[in-house]
């Protein structure tokens, strides 16, 4: 997979955290622990995808 397949999908799994995230702080029965483990997981997430965005912009050295 290229860096930036692996970029487009990453974003994908983003928007889908954060969606899920709404879902549950609306539900009325919503677990605090569940929220917080997707946000975790979310701005991991983000994190590797400014990590892959650094590198893409980066030229090789070669």
């Amino acid at each position: 997979m290229s860096l930036q397949n692996h970029l487009v999908e990453l974003e994908r799994r983003h928007q889908t955290l954060e969606k899920q995230i709404e879902t549950e702080k609306v539900h009325p029965g919503a677990s605090d622990l569940r929220v917080a483990e997707l946000k975790r997981k979310k701005l991991l997430l983000k994190d590797e995808i400014r990590k892959l965005r650094e590198n893409l912009s980066v030229p090789s050295m070669h």
